[in-house]
């Protein structure tokens, strides 16, 4: 009989939920967005999506491109009945990509986060970037943000609808 923790592994971690070591993105269905760096406006989207990408050490090429895959088709704007029946894709919508590290925040310890999960830079932004670049094989306008400044990012959550997804 397997261990609680083999049995949690099997199952992809506790409650079903999948392994953590996956792109993460927070995805935010916006009527409008931007990110400013040193008071200029260096990526903007109206209707669309603004996605926060956090990338796990241990992630590839890969697994940026399933999260591109899973945004571009996740289906949350509504069709002419009022259901949320249309993605990213159906709608010509655009896609504001933003790298965030601290997706991968432990705060299970004390009051610091810690973020020895997230990648180190010379892994994270190649990631991000081939997010962004899988979303324009896809058909989708995508802005972005300018990985590892310090960014303003502004937005107008429409619904509001957020949604955390793994690859």
């Amino acid at each position: 009989m397997p261990s609680e923790l083999e049995a949690h592994s099997e199952r992809g971690g506790l409650g079903g939920r999948s392994a953590p070591d996956q792109v993460r993105a927070l995805v935010q269905r916006v009527s409008s967005a931007s990110v400013v760096v040193d008071g200029e406006t260096v990526g903007s989207i109206s209707q669309g999506f603004l996605i926060l990408v956090g990338v796990h050490h241990d992630d590839d090429e890969t697994s940026a491109i399933a999260i591109a895959d899973k945004v571009a088709n996740l289906r949350v704007f509504t069709d002419a009945d009022g259901n949320m029946n249309l993605s990213l894709l159906d709608t010509s919508g655009a896609a504001l990509v933003v790298s965030q590290f601290t997706l991968y925040a432990d705060t299970g310890r004390g009051r610091r986060p810690s973020f020895v999960d997230a990648a180190a830079p010379e892994v994270a932004e190649p990631l991000v970037v081939a997010v962004g670049d899988r979303l324009r094989e896809l058909g989708v306008a995508v802005s972005s943000g300018i990985f590892g400044a310090h960014m303003e990012v502004a937005l107008v959550n429409d619904g509001p609808v957020t949604i955390l997804l793994e690859s």
